[in-house]
């Protein structure tokens, strides 16, 4: 097994709103690294690898909050492949604000599918 398939199985056992947690969780340290240049390819790699969390949460979510978890996608696979932004202070200032409020929506999610 690949450490994805065997990351894959272990994610997909907990409950939706656990794994919604887990993916804010990954979230906050993205934001977290994203402050310091020197930890550039560890938030690559974290963003990389939320991708999958996203993908493995959607399908068993509502349309909308799938729709919701595409766009936070969409978010960071720009934030990724847009290696210029990486070296400039107010992109990774306004990526990081955007980063919390993707935090709070996903926390949101997470309450009203925990309820």
């Amino acid at each position: 097994m690949t450490k994805f398939t065997t990351l894959q199985a272990t994610f997909i056992k907990d409950d939706v709103a656990i794994r919604l947690n887990n993916l804010n969780n990954h979230l906050k340290q993205i934001q977290a690294l994203s402050q310091d240049s020197a930890n550039n390819e560890v938030v690559k790699a974290l963003i990389r690898e939320t991708m999958y969390f996203i993908e493995w949460i959607a399908p068993d979510i509502e349309f909308d909050h799938a729709f919701e978890l595409a766009n936070l996608g969409r978010f960071l696979t720009r934030w990724l492949f847009n290696a210029e932004a990486w070296s400039h202070t107010e992109s990774e200032n306004q990526f990081t604000q955007e980063l919390g409020n993707w935090n709070n929506r996903i926390l949101q999610i997470s309450q009203l599918l925990g309820a």
